[in-house]
């Protein structure tokens, strides 16, 4: 891979994504990251090998640019690179809720800008990372971008317009599960467990239904049904879930981080 690419703003998520680019074969000589600070961009220097720039310099030697700080300080970090960038690099933005155009607006005319929408479990290379176009970026562009991402997961192709749907559902989607098993850890303890043993009871439950649905290719209504025998333990708790308007609560929930990634793309933080 001959494709230098600089990190920008290199926090949690940009070390997860940089470490990922490394053990998916990228060489640290072709790898820039810059930070905030002296000591963080000296520490990424020691651990990775990479070499550690400001970010005007990042926008001049590099061919792919990753933009992965706050997104109330992309505007910020906007004004600095723009006197920097060619129109023929590759912009990535991995800012929630902020469109391509906002990008296009202030960079280059015909600058490709790619929209990336990752979750944390970019830690542990188990991200979903949702990818799309901005106006001037090719099926190329995209190609490149699935390749950096792969590294830390799983990627998607959507059209801007899903982008938000794809926010409530899988950016925010891990926080649901983390909810999720803490309510059931609650309700381990009033049943009589240690709190130890019912979160391991819990996790692994929930890791094995979630390779389950990836690897059987089978409905989860079908997978459900067969935990669910006439008259036993699940159909109860089923009840009691419907009874409750967990299905419901859930719909509401996804629609309403829906609507504030909406909120946010206008600017109405």
């Amino acid at each position: 891979m001959t494709q230098k690419v600089a990190v920008l703003g290199t926090g949690k998520i940009g070390e997860a994504l940089l470490s990922g680019m490394i053990r998916g074969g990228w060489a640290p000589s072709d790898l820039l990251v810059t930070a905030r600070r002296a000591e963080r961009a000296e520490q990424l220097r020691t651990r990775y090998g990479v070499e550690a720039v400001t970010n005007a310099e990042a926008a001049e030697a590099a061919d792919t640019l990753i933009l992965t700080v706050k997104p109330q300080d992309m505007g910020t970090l906007l004004d600095e690179l723009a006197p920097h960038i060619p129109a023929d690099r590759l912009v990535i933005s991995g800012a929630a809720g902020i469109p391509t155009a906002y990008f296009e607006e202030r960079l280059a005319a015909g600058t490709p800008v790619v929209r990336v929408m990752t979750n944390t479990p970019a830690l542990v290379d188990e991200a979903m990372s949702v990818i799309s176009a901005g106006t001037h970026a090719t099926g190329t562009h995209l190609t490149r971008a699935e390749e950096i991402f792969s590294g830390v997961g799983k990627t998607l192709r959507v059209p801007e317009s899903q982008q938000d749907a794809c926010t409530a559902l899988s950016g925010s989607g891990p926080a649901y599960f983390y909810f999720l098993v803490e309510a059931m850890t609650d309700a381990g303890i009033l049943l009589g467990l240690p709190r130890d043993k019912a979160h391991d009871l819990i996790v692994q439950a929930a890791i094995g239904a979630a390779v389950m649905l990836r690897d059987s290719g089978e409905h989860p209504v079908k997978l459900r049904e067969n935990v669910t025998s006439p008259a036993g333990t699940t159909i109860n708790a089923i009840r009691e879930l419907e009874n409750h308007g967990v299905r419901a609560a859930l719909i509401a929930a996804l629609e309403a981080a829906r609507d504030r990634s909406r909120e946010l793309a206008s600017g109405n933080g």
